[in-house]
């Protein structure tokens, strides 16, 4: 397993890779690997004859008062784990590599899907992820790129960015991937102190009490709104960022639950932004 900081290197490598007749996968991640990361990554040592893991904390999602700065970067771990499961190469360029002076040019994603759910306090944080994204699939052209469906916002913009730009790649969503006690595997877990871990489980709790109320036949989102957004409220140290109930496949508001209906989160627990969803299937 080799570490590939340089762009003309990785491109060789992986060119390479193809003309020989090998299908490459590809995890894009920004480090501080976990078994959510983990889990994507043994799927495409599966799946592929050849797995490049990107590491790489893209400064461009990030806001102006976000964890840019802070954000955990531990790339001897991540290339340990990476070994481990079978990985052939982490790509970890240099911000300057990527962003050149002079840098201008940026993919938009349509305003539908980023308008809404972390969209909304997080404005161009999806612009970063698809300009990211594409540099990094045009570098690397993979056959197959995993996602994991917790950042299930991510993963609808991706596969339409995907399709309409006729990038020719398999976009394969993974599931969540949790703590024992339900808390999902995040590389901001790693922020919250002992009484605010405990407290994050309430992301979880809420939206199987949701959920619990529509096995019922509740189906009305006003009144699955309140339970959720209820559960959370009794916790002192959340503060609720969003929480929605909308249509998946469109990201159209809906009024009554139906199959394919998204529930999902932002929620703080102190100063740390959590999120979590679910797929309802009827």
């Amino acid at each position: 397993m080799k570490v590939i900081r340089n762009i003309d290197e990785i491109v060789k490598i992986t060119r390479k890779i193809k003309e020989d007749g090998y299908s490459l996968g590809m995890v894009p991640t920004m480090g501080c690997l976990h078994e959510g990361h983990k889990s994507l990554i043994k799927k495409a040592v599966e799946n592929n004859d050849r797995v490049v893991v990107s590491v790489f904390v893209n400064p461009t999602q990030f806001g102006p008062d976000e964890d840019y700065e802070s954000y955990p970067r531990t790339l001897e771990a991540d290339a340990k784990l990476c070994e481990e499961i079978g990985a052939d190469y982490i790509f970890h360029p240099d911000p300057d590599q990527m962003y050149p002076d002079g840098y201008s040019t940026f993919v938009v994603p349509s305003e539908k899907m980023t308008n809404i759910l972390c969209g909304v306090t997080r404005p161009g944080h999806f612009r970063g992820v698809c300009t990211v994204l594409t540099k990094l699939f045009t570098i690397v052209r993979p056959d197959r790129a995993y996602f994991g469906e917790k950042d299930i916002q991510q993963l609808a913009i991706v596969k339409r960015m995907v399709k309409d730009f006729n990038f020719g790649i398999d976009i394969i969503g993974c599931p969540i991937i949790r703590e024992d006690d339900g808390l999902a595997k995040s590389s901001r877990n790693t922020y919250l102190n002992d009484e605010e871990r405990a407290a994050a489980t309430v992301l979880r709790r809420s939206i199987l009490e949701g959920k619990k109320a529509i096995d019922s036949g509740n189906l009305s989102k006003e009144e699955v709104l309140k339970i959720i957004k209820g559960e959370i409220e009794k916790e002192r140290l959340a503060r609720i960022d969003y929480v929605e109930i909308i249509d998946f496949d469109t990201f159209d508001q809906v009024e009554t639950i139906k199959d394919n209906t998204l529930i999902a989160m932002a929620v703080y627990i102190g100063k740390t932004r959590l999120i979590d969803n679910l797929v309802i299937n009827l």
